[in-house]
């Protein structure tokens, strides 16, 4: 098949049982790899849903400046589709998120400014400032903020993961997601809620807003900015649940060793999460989540060191 044009390379990943790292006796594991998309990551869904709507409702002109502020991969998925459709992009982000991540904005020819974090670290006062920046391009360059966490555009392009799962699957007995704007888990849920028996937002320990009301530093990039994300609504999700940093990096190279699954620290976040969830039901039941991105986005950090 020949596309008119990469945007529609995006979407229709696949989805793959882990065998070697579930407990004999859990309900199987399913992880839809999301590393399959243009970019290498999830975010190239939402970032195209967003342009697309801003463009639908007539918000983003033509030749119009773009700007949010990301974690990274946002950032990446905004770059590739503006690259395509012709619109300037200026990117915020840190030094606390992947050297690739960040490189990768620049080679889809995005302006990129960098604020420095504290010791690599994500905190929620690194979000603020980094917010503070954007709302200087706006008002110079009156640019359009996509506002990845408010924008319900978002959701649109992940109710289209969430078709997918329920044309490959006759039943999800649980979907999980580590929450970050928490597009995927409520976009997703749209799609899948009549048919699913329960949709679980994943956090790190170290920054438990959902299940402990706070927020807190950790490593695990495009998640946990120490609020709760305004997508969240309480009829969102059915539960919270924290999930060990440590113990989800340390997952990744079981992973990609055992199940060749190649991927990130949220990633392996989110199949702790589900692998947690799936020694609590019988081997006839189905846990679902999200490989996010891919690990050659984490190559140059200490990850895989």
């Amino acid at each position: 098949m020949i596309l008119l044009s990469a945007l529609e390379a995006i979407g229709a990943t696949p989805l793959v049982r882990l065998r070697h790292t579930v407990p004999a006796g859990a309900a199987q594991v399913l992880v839809k790899l999301e590393g399959g998309n243009p970019t290498g990551s999830y975010k190239d869904r939402m970032a195209l849903a967003m342009i697309e709507g801003a463009e639908a409702s007539g918000v983003l002109r033509p030749g119009q400046r773009v700007v949010e502020f990301t974690g990274g991969s946002t950032g990446s998925s905004l770059a590739f589709v503006c690259a395509i459709k012709g619109y300037p992009l200026t990117v915020v982000s840190s030094d606390a998120f992947a050297e690739e991540k960040l490189r990768t904005i620049r080679a889809f020819g995005a302006d990129l400014i960098v604020v420095p974090s504290e010791n690599g670290r994500i905190t929620p006062d690194l979000f603020v400032r980094m917010r503070h920046e954007v709302d200087r391009v706006v008002e110079r360059d009156n640019a359009f903020w996509t506002d990845q966490f408010n924008n319900t555009d978002a959701l649109r392009g992940y109710r289209v993961l969430g078709d997918e799962l329920l044309a490959d699957l006759p039943a999800i007995d649980v979907f999980t997601a580590g929450v970050g704007t928490a597009g995927l888990l409520v976009g997703v849920g749209q799609s899948i809620r009549p048919s699913t028996g329960r949709l679980v937002a994943l956090e790190p320990t170290s920054s438990p807003m959902l299940t402990s009301g706070y927020g807190g530093p950790h490593r695990v990039e495009g998640l946990a900015t120490g609020i709760v994300p305004p997508l969240l609504t309480p009829d969102a999700y059915d539960e919270a649940r924290a999930v060990d940093e440590a113990e989800a990096r340390h997952l990744v190279k079981q992973l990609a060793q055992r199940d060749g699954v190649f991927a990130g620290t949220s990633s392996a976040l989110n199949i702790l999460g589900a692998i947690q969830l799936a020694t609590e039901l019988t081997p006839e039941q189905t846990v679902v989540t999200v490989a996010a991105d891919t690990g050659l986005k984490y190559l140059a950090g200490d990850l895989y060191a």
